[in-house]
C-alpha cells in the first residue's frame, strides 16, 4: 500500500455540521474514527497545578465531539500522571501508524514546552507524533472575544452578526513570555479579534510593563476612552499572577483567561489531524 493510500485510510473523516445562526454558520468538524493513534494533551506544570481541571474540560470536550476517540492528559512536570510513563503504557493499533499525537498545550509556541514533548516522544518505546502548540490561530480570536464577553468588555450581537464594544474602546492582547518575540505571535489573533469588535486591538507580553504601557498610550491616542487586557493565556502559565497587577496599573479592565473554551477542543483535534497527516505522508 503506498504512502498515500494509508494515509488517506487512516485519517479522520470529516462531516458537515448542519448549519448553525450567527458566527457559527458553516462550521466544519472532524470525526477522529476508533482506533485512531492516542490524542495526547501535554500539560505544562504538575498535575495539582491549575492546568489540570482546564486540560480535563478540554480532554472532555474533544471525546464528546470525537465519540469513541479518548484524549489522554500528561503532564510535564511531577511524577504523577507525567507524559512519559503516559506514552510508555500505549500501544499502536496499526503497525503503519504512530501510537500517539502530542499536542502541546499551550495558546502560544513555548520553546520549552515543545522541548519537553520532543523529548518524552524521542524516549517513549513506542512511535510517537510531536504536533504543534494550539495557537496562534484564528479560532483564538472567538475564544477571546468570548472572554471579554463574560468581563462586560464586549457584546455580541448574535441576530445581527455584529460585535458592539461596551466597556472598552481597545484592546491589548497579552501574550506569555519575555519580548517582542512573545507579541508577535498573537498578532493573528489581535488582527482577528479587531476585525470582531470592529475596535483597535493592540499586542505586548503581558510580562514587559513598558510595552503594555505604550500599547495603552496607543490605544488611546488613537481615540479610545477606556482599555481592556485579553490575555492569551490558557490559564496554566505563570504570567497569569501579572494580570490583575498590570491591569490595575493601566487603569484598564481585563477579562479571563481562555480556561476550558470550546475552542481549544477543536484546535486541538485540528492539531492532532495535521501532526498524523504529515506523519503518515513522509
Amino acid at each position: 500500500m503506498s504512502p498515500e493510500s494509508q494515509a488517506s485510510e487512516a485519517l479522520p473523516s470529516r462531516r458537515r455540521r448542519t448549519p448553525r445562526g450567527g458566527r457559527h454558520r458553516g462550521d466544519e468538524s472532524f470525526l477522529l474514527p476508533p482506533d485512531s493513534p492516542a490524542l495526547v494533551l501535554a500539560v505544562p506544570g504538575p498535575a495539582d497545578g491549575p492546568g489540570a481541571a482546564i486540560a480535563a474540560e478540554v480532554a472532555r470536550l474533544v471525546e464528546i465531539e470525537h465519540t469513541g476517540q479518548p484524549a489522554h492528559i500528561g503532564h510535564l512536570a511531577g511524577d504523577r500522571a507525567a507524559l512519559g510513563p503516559l506514552l510508555a503504557g500505549l500501544t499502536r493499533h496499526r503497525p503503519d501508524e504512530p501510537a500517539a499525537v502530542v499536542v502541546p498545550f499551550a495558546a502560544l509556541p513555548d520553546p520549552d514546552v515543545a522541548a519537553a514533548v520532543g523529548a518524552a516522544a524521542a524516549g517513549a518505546p513506542v512511535p510517537v507524533v510531536a504536533a504543534e502548540p494550539l495557537g496562534p490561530h484564528p479560532l483564538l480570536a472567538e475564544a477571546l472575544h468570548d472572554r471579554l464577553a463574560d468581563a462586560g468588555l464586549a457584546r455580541a450581537d448574535r441576530i445581527r452578526m455584529m460585535t458592539m464594544v461596551t466597556a472598552a474602546g481597545g484592546v491589548i492582547v497579552a501574550a506569555p513570555g519575555p519580548g517582542a518575540d512573545a507579541a508577535a505571535q498573537a498578532e493573528v489573533t489581535a488582527v482577528l479579534l479587531a476585525s470582531r469588535l470592529a475596535s483597535p486591538v493592540f499586542t505586548a507580553s503581558l510580562a514587559d510593563p513598558a510595552a503594555l504601557r505604550a500599547a495603552a498610550d496607543r490605544l488611546r491616542a488613537s481615540g479610545a476612552a477606556s482599555v481592556a487586557i485579553a490575555p492569551h493565556l490558557i490559564g496554566h502559565e505563570p504570567e497569569i499572577a501579572l494580570l490583575a497587577e498590570a491591569a490595575a496599573a493601566l487603569g484598564a479592565g481585563h477579562s479571563a483567561p481562555i480556561g476550558a473554551h470550546p475552542a481549544l477542543a477543536r484546535l486541538a483535534a485540528l492539531r492532532y489531524v495535521e501532526a498524523l497527516a504529515g506523519a503518515l505522508t513522509t
